[in-house]
């Protein structure tokens, strides 16, 4: 199963602390060792990096970790191929423009069979299920918005949207404009929202901790989204089997919990992820 990261804050942060802790899991810690990638928005533009190398040993990884970038709103990705072979063009995030703005997206899953017409504004590049995707959303939304519509409105439309896509399979996601992140759970995604009173943090894959007190003010508030918890002694929180929640400031704007919500325990999800394959 491929692993997803987001941050989305309230200001301008770096995602250091969190991107070393994950990019471990790129062939060291755990076995996703068919690229990598992450994008930075800044204002309007957006920093991306990719290597399709394990992210545990690739030279842009470091580069990564020793240009600590500041930004709102970040989106990783660390691949394990189900559909697609191990190609630049193949890995995540992947960016296209809507409305006069950046779009980035990424997603773990394997959506079987999902072959959808070719669109009139966005077309795959790479052959993976989750680019088709990516493109099949942001087609969607062209066709039904000529300019940006609510937030509230993407919300409901990219909700619809979800539904449609999961029938073809396992469907995690991050979806960023820059202004907020959108997250979809198909099986695993955990968040945490750091604000003050900061503490220590300590990661799961590699020994280095942080007090986020010594490099924060009171004011900031970062909300961080990754597939499992980063750190062993902070308080994440799990997002239920299809919900889909609206990140925005460090915070949770908007979301749609089913009837009854599911909370699949590590095992379980990692199973989710197998019998999608």
């Amino acid at each position: 199963m491929c692993q997803l990261l987001g941050m989305n804050c309230n200001t301008p942060t770096d995602i250091v602390f969190s991107f070393e802790g994950f990019r471990c899991r790129g062939g060291l810690t755990d076995s996703h060792a068919d690229g990598f990638g992450i994008g930075f928005f800044e204002n309007k533009g957006v920093r991306l990096f990719h290597d399709d190398k394990a992210s545990a040993t690739s030279p842009v990884a470091d580069l990564v970790r020793n240009y600590p970038i500041q930004s709102k709103n970040v989106i990783a990705h660390i691949r394990k191929a189900t559909q697609g072979p191990i190609l630049l063009a193949n890995t995540h995030p992947f960016m296209r423009e809507m409305w006069g703005q950046y779009w980035l997206f990424a997603h773990n899953g394997n959506l079987k069979g999902f072959q959808p017409n070719e669109g009139q504004y966005y077309r795959p590049v790479g052959t993976t299920d989750s680019e088709a995707a990516f493109c099949y959303l942001l087609e969607t939304l062209r066709q039904k918005f000529d300019y940006s519509p609510s937030v509230e409105q993407i919300f409901s439309e990219v909700d619809n949207i979800a539904q449609q896509l999961r029938q073809c399979g396992l469907l995690n996601f991050l979806l960023s404009n820059g202004e907020w992140l959108i997250t979809h759970t198909g099986s695993l995604l955990h968040y945490i929202v750091r604000k003050a009173p900061f503490g220590e943090a300590k990661l799961v894959d590699d020994d280095v901790q942080i007090d986020f007190a010594s490099v924060t003010t009171p004011n900031d508030r970062v909300a961080v989204i990754a597939t499992l918890p980063l750190t062993d002694n902070e308080n994440w929180q799990q997002l239920a089997v299809n919900e889909l929640a609206l990140f925005q400031n460090g915070e949770i704007l908007l979301r749609h919990t089913p009837p009854n919500p599911y909370y699949p325990t590590e095992a379980k999800g990692l199973k989710m992820a197998l019998q999608a394959v």
